[in-house]
């Protein structure tokens, strides 16, 4: 049995000795000659979503936290249904098969991809990707990124389009066929992560200037940056490599107009989250977004916005405390998994990885239905039924594609 609580939040003092700290926010105590980075604020004005706590609604609820997290009566609930699903997972789909509509099938590291003549039907599985592997499938996963997004893609139309067409299935999106930029782009508030292009791994290396970004001296992890930062990155032998803006540009990836639309929407988008996610009692830290081009020249949102997977979110209520304190932030993400991996193997280099524990699969299955429904404030919705998920599937994508077509 594993203790949960080391795995998902670890006590770890972070300060490296040989880093002055600059701490954002510091107790009023604190002398003043400390230096304080100060973020830059942002002029840009966005609509709240309908959903959206208002400021004197928020003061009269009590602070989102981690132990709610673990002790909710609707964990349980969640646990239980999580852990009589593990063989109901989606790992893998074959609708090429099963849909006559479809005519090829594409396998990303979570969705896989069936080309519909004009559409694109996307299946979000529950694979669960890190360090470009596969580590393990997490029951309800693919319908949590799935309605996650689309709450997202609703919100968001104010900022940019986005190419959805309709949702038939909890597991599926169908949208418009266009040119996909071959680039990611990656929005970061704070300095930390874990993998190896995480902004953390290479600021402790010595790195600063990342992605064309300059990153100030003497910043430790998990601290705010001065301001958010666009790091793209680009895919060369199934893993993400940092790019320049100029690089984009001088090896064709995209044109300097398709980028620059690209990356003022990417940072407007991740601006927008973050009040959203603040207002909701959480941290939207970091994020990605992709983008491509319809045969209009229109450039649309693409794939997931804002989900665990493609985002990192923290107890916005705790953070300042345990930073303070040289503590792990509370997070409701995916990474307690990344480093329990990261501590039992090395997962970019073995060959075979162990399995994940069946207790921290369940967690990360409850943390991603546990964010939907703080973010949306919505319920979840558990199938009801034991029928196998890609059965269902086939049957509502053959009928949404008979009336598209």
């Amino acid at each position: 049995m594993i203790g949960l609580g080391g795995a998902l939040n670890p006590p770890k003092t972070l300060f490296p000795k040989s880093l002055s700290i600059h701490h954002p926010n510091p107790p009023s105590s604190s002398p003043s000659s400390r230096r304080i980075i100060i973020p830059t604020k942002s002029t840009t004005k966005f609509p709240s979503p309908p959903t959206m706590m208002s400021s004197t609604h928020r003061h009269h609820q009590p602070p989102l936290s981690l132990e709610a997290l673990k002790t909710s009566e609707r964990r349980n609930e969640v646990m239980n249904a999580v852990q009589n699903s593990f063989d109901n997972c989606l790992s893998e789909t074959h609708l090429d098969l099963t849909v006559p509509a479809l005519k090829s099938k594409t396998t990303g590291k979570v969705r896989d991809i069936y080309d519909g003549g004009d559409y694109i039907v996307l299946v979000t599985t529950d694979r669960q990707s890190a360090f470009d592997r596969i580590l393990a499938s997490i029951p309800f996963k693919g319908q949590v990124l799935n309605e996650t997004s689309l709450w997202w893609f609703n919100k968001t139309r104010h900022i940019v389009p986005n190419a959805i067409i309709s949702v038939p299935d909890k597991n599926v999106t169908i949208a418009k066929k266009c040119s996909v930029f071959p680039v990611e782009f990656v929005v970061r508030g704070y300095v930390t992560g874990s993998t190896d292009t995480s902004l953390w791994t290479v600021y402790k290396r010595g790195v600063r200037n990342y992605c064309g970004n300059a990153v100030p001296d003497g910043m430790v992890k998990n601290q705010k940056l001065p301001a958010n930062i666009l790091t793209p990155t680009t895919k060369a032998a199934d893993h993400d490599v940092p790019v320049t803006p100029d690089e984009i540009i001088e090896r064709g990836l995209m044109t300097r107009a398709d980028y620059e639309e690209a990356s003022n929407r990417a940072l407007k988008l991740f601006e927008y989250g973050q009040r959203v996610a603040m207002d909701h009692g959480l941290v939207l830290v970091d994020t990605k977004y992709e983008f491509g081009k319809a045969p209009d020249g229109t450039v649309l949102l693409i794939d997931e916005v804002h989900t665990p997977d493609s985002s990192r979110y923290w107890i916005a209520h705790s953070y300042q405390e345990r930073f303070w304190n040289g503590l792990e932030p509370e997070n409701v993400d995916k990474e307690f998994l990344r480093l329990w991996f990261k501590d039992h193997c090395n997962p970019y280099e073995d060959q075979v990885l162990p399995d994940a524990p069946e207790e921290l699969v369940s967690e990360l299955a409850w943390r991603y239905i546990f964010l939907f429904e703080t973010i949306t404030k919505s319920r979840f919705e558990i199938p009801a039924t034991k029928e196998p998920i890609h059965d269902r599937i086939t049957r509502n994508v053959s009928q949404a594609l008979t009336s598209l077509l």
